[in-house]
C-alpha cells in the first residue's frame, strides 16, 4: 500500500444536536456500570454497538450478531449518514488538567495502512493480550466496520500536520460536544486534497488491540486494508500524557524495612510538611529518575543515583531505551519490592491523578502510594524504534478518543 494515510467516506450521527448523548469513551475504559450508564442515556448511543449485550438467555457470542442488527437498523432508520465523499475530520478536544491547567488538543481522523509492524510504518510500545483482540475481530466480522478510533502520534518535525490541523479547525465546527467535562469540536475537511498527511513511522499512543485486530482482519478480507486513526502532532501543544501512579493495598507493608535497600540506589529524603509533594517530584524529575512513596505517616522523595542501575535484575533486561525510563526502574526498585514486602495478597490500582493517589493513603485505606513523573513523548518513541515494549500503565494520554464521532465502514 503507497499511501500510509488517506482520507475516507466516514459515517455520522445525523442528530448533531444530540452529539453529547450518543458518544461515550473508548471501549476499554468503560466498566459494566459506566456501560450500563451510557446505555441508558440513549438508546442510540454507541456503546449499544461498541459494547454490545446479548439477549436474556442467549449465548455471550450472540452480542455480536446482536450489533450487527441494531447498526444496520440504524443506517436503514438514518441514525447515522454516510458522507458522499472521502474526506478527513478534524477534532478539537478542551480539557482540563489535574493541575487545573486548560489545555486544546487537536488531531485528524483519517484511514490509516492496517499493515501490522513488519514494515515498521506503524509503531507499537506496549504488549496486548489475546482476550481483547479476539473480542474485537469479532465485532469487526460481524459490523464491518470500525466502530470507534486508535490513536497514533506523528513526530512531524515540521509541523506541517501541527499547522494544518490548526488553520482548519480556526473556523465553525461542523459538530459540537461534550463528554465528561471535555468539549470536542469537529471539523470536516471536505478538500483534503492540500492537508499535509503524515509519512511514516507513526507511532501508537492507544489502540494497540484494536490496530492488531484490523490487521489480522485485513489478511481475511483484503479489500479492508485500513482502520480508523486519530492522528496527533507530537508537537501539538495540547498533548499530554499522565503518569500512572501505583496505589498498593495490602496489610505488611512497611516502609521503613524497606529503606536500606532502596539507599542502594536513590537518595532519600523526606518531603517537608507543607510542600507541595508534586510540585517536589517534578522538581527532582528535572535531574533524573524520581518517584514519591507515601504511607500513613510521611512522604519520601527517592532520586535515582547515577550508575547505580543493577543490570542483574531480570526485569530490566531490555532495551536501553526502556531502562532508561522513569517507570522501568521505579517498577522494578520501588514498586516491586514493596509488593514482596508483606504476607498479604496485594491489590495494585492505577491512578493518573497524584492528588487522588496520595488521599487514597491517607483517608482510603491503601498501604503505599508510588508517585511518578509522566513519560515523555520522545520515549515513547525511542522504545518503539528500538522494537521493544513499555512497562504496563507506563502513559496516560488525555483526553480520550471519544467513539461515536465518526465510524468507517469496512469494504
Amino acid at each position: 500500500m503507497a499511501d500510509l494515510v488517506a482520507p475516507f467516506r466516514g459515517e455520522r450521527y445525523a442528530a448533531v444536536d444530540r452529539l453529547s448523548v450518543l458518544i461515550a469513551p473508548p471501549y476499554d475504559v468503560i466498566d459494566a456500570v459506566e456501560r450500563a450508564r451510557y446505555a441508558a442515556v440513549d438508546r442510540d448511543n454507541i456503546v449499544h454497538i461498541m459494547l454490545p449485550e446479548a439477549p436474556p438467555g442467549a449465548a455471550e457470542q450472540e452480542r455480536y450478531r446482536v450489533a450487527a442488527e441494531r447498526l444496520a437498523a440504524w443506517r436503514r432508520e438514518v441514525v447515522l449518514r454516510r458522507d458522499p465523499e472521502p474526506v478527513l475530520y478534524v477534532l478539537a478536544q478542551d480539557f482540563t488538567l489535574p493541575t487545573g491547567e486548560r489545555r486544546t488538543r487537536r488531531g485528524v481522523f483519517a484511514a490509516v495502512a492496517a499493515e501490522g509492524y513488519e514494515p515498521r510504518r506503524i509503531r507499537p510500545h506496549e504488549h496486548t493480550h489475546a482476550g481483547p483482540k479476539a473480542d474485537r475481530l469479532a465485532l469487526m466480522r460481524a459490523t464491518a466496520t470500525n466502530i470507534e478510533s486508535i490513536f497514533l502520534l506523528a513526530p512531524d518535525h515540521d509541523r506541517a500536520l501541527a499547522n494544518a490541523v490548526t488553520a482548519a479547525s480556526s473556523g465553525r465546527p461542523d459538530a459540537t460536544a461534550e463528554l465528561n467535562g471535555v468539549d470536542i469540536r469537529l471539523w470536516i475537511v471536505r478538500n483534503p486534497s492540500p492537508f499535509p498527511l503524515p509519512p511514516s513511522p507513526l507511532y501508537i499512543a492507544d489502540g494497540h488491540h484494536r490496530y492488531e485486530t484490523a490487521s489480522a482482519y485485513a489478511l481475511e478480507n483484503p479489500a479492508a486494508d485500513r482502520v480508523l486513526a486519530l492522528i496527533v502532532s507530537a508537537q501539538d501543544p495540547g498533548l499530554a500524557v499522565l503518569p500512572t501512579h501505583r496505589v498498593i493495598f495490602g496489610a505488611g507493608r512497611e516502609v521503613e524495612r524497606l529503606l536500606p535497600r532502596w539507599r542502594d540506589w536513590f537518595d532519600v529524603q523526606p518531603v517537608a510538611a507543607g510542600r507541595d509533594p508534586l510540585a517536589v517530584l517534578a522538581a527532582l524529575g528535572r535531574d533524573g529518575t524520581a518517584c514519591l512513596v507515601a504511607d500513613r505517616s510521611r512522604i519520601l522523595a527517592l532520586l535515582f543515583k547515577a550508575g547505580a542501575l543493577p543490570d542483574r535484575l531480570p526485569s530490566l533486561a531490555h532495551s536501553a531505551a526502556v531502562r532508561d525510563l522513569d517507570v522501568a526502574r521505579i517498577e522494578s526498585l520501588v514498586v516491586k519490592e514493596v509488593l514482596a514486602a508483606g504476607t498479604s495478597t496485594p491489590v495494585v490500582r492505577f491512578v493518573p491523578d497524584g492528588n487522588e493517589a496520595l488521599g487514597m493513603v491517607q483517608h482510603g485505606g491503601a498501604a503505599v502510594a508510588v508517585l511518578l513523573n509522566p513519560t515523555k513523548v520522545e520515549q515513547v518513541f525511542a522504545v518503539a524504534d528500538a522494537g521493544d515494549v513499555m512497562p504496563p500503565k507506563s502513559t496516560y494520554f488525555i483526553p480520550k478518543v471519544p467513539s461515536g464521532l465518526v465510524l468507517r465502514p469496512l469494504p
